[in-house]
């Protein structure tokens, strides 16, 4: 099968120009068919603390009520996705931004949670992967904003981690896929403290530890939940690198085998 490469891209180097341009030139080396899924949470919530909003967060997750939806739409589908479109295009990449209700691309149902009312967050339910693969055979690079839809007008944020996850899993189906998820580490730490600390192989039993340790916390337990989900459903390879190695191939490699 045709290889496809999905990367998801967020933390500081979305709030980074320099950073963030480097980034998409590193993106447009990768060979083949690629989807870039990107985030903004820090710059929704700088938007969300000047228009007086406050911002919540629970297990590394956004609780979005009404305003704070209308700010991440604004951010994640406008801002964020036009600048990262128009810099694609500065390097010769035929980019195109969407949002899951773009093409009806990305279906989600409001989240039910026993404890917990997230508000306008949306759990996936379905991923048109018809239209990513036409619009993969038209040579278009979709850039997709973490912003989907229940089908009955109702936007709901979504985590950009999971959309990679699910778009991964869905179209592997019809390609062989590579997911990486991209910030400003080298990949996983084995110290926190540490930058140079990262591992080269992360198995599901060493997460797991590092987790109940404290080690990996925050925003780094669903970005890793997704990648073991699609590792654990046929994805090729999933890594989690920085903007410098994505074309390499370099970073920390998800396993369920323990390394020694």
């Amino acid at each position: 099968m045709n290889r496809l490469t999905i990367v998801k891209v967020g933390g500081k180097v979305i709030e980074n120009p320099d950073l963030l341009k480097n980034f998409l030139f590193e993106f447009t080396k990768i060979s083949g068919n690629k989807i870039l899924v990107h985030g903004g949470g820090t710059s929704a919530t700088e938007l969300a603390n000047k228009l007086g909003i406050p911002t919540k967060m629970v297990q590394g997750r956004r609780i979005t009520d009404e305003a704070s939806l209308n700010v991440i739409v604004m951010v994640y589908a406008g801002l964020i996705n036009k600048r990262i479109v128009s810099f694609l295009h500065s390097f010769g990449s035929n980019a195109a931004g969407f949002t899951g209700a773009d093409f009806d691309l990305i279906r989600s149902r409001i989240r039910k949670h026993p404890e917990i009312d997230f508000g306008y967050v949306g759990d996936i339910e379905n991923v048109n992967t018809d239209e990513l693969r036409l619009l993969l055979e038209e040579g278009v690079v979709p850039v997709i904003a973490p912003v989907t839809h229940d089908g009955k007008g109702q936007l709901l944020n979504t985590n950009a981690d999971t959309i990679a996850s699910e778009m991964a899993k869905e179209l592997s189906n019809h390609f062989t896929v590579y997911l990486l998820y991209c910030f400003e580490k080298k990949g996983v730490l084995a110290d926190p403290e540490d930058n140079e600390s990262a591992l080269s192989h992360l198995s599901f039993n060493q997460f797991q530890s590092m987790v109940n340790d404290g080690i990996i916390s925050s925003g780094m337990i669903p970005k890793l939940e997704n990648g073991f989900n699609a590792k654990k459903n046929g994805i090729a390879e999933v890594i989690i690198t920085n903007t410098g190695n994505i074309s390499t191939g370099k970073g920390t490699r998800l396993t369920f085998e323990d390394i020694q």
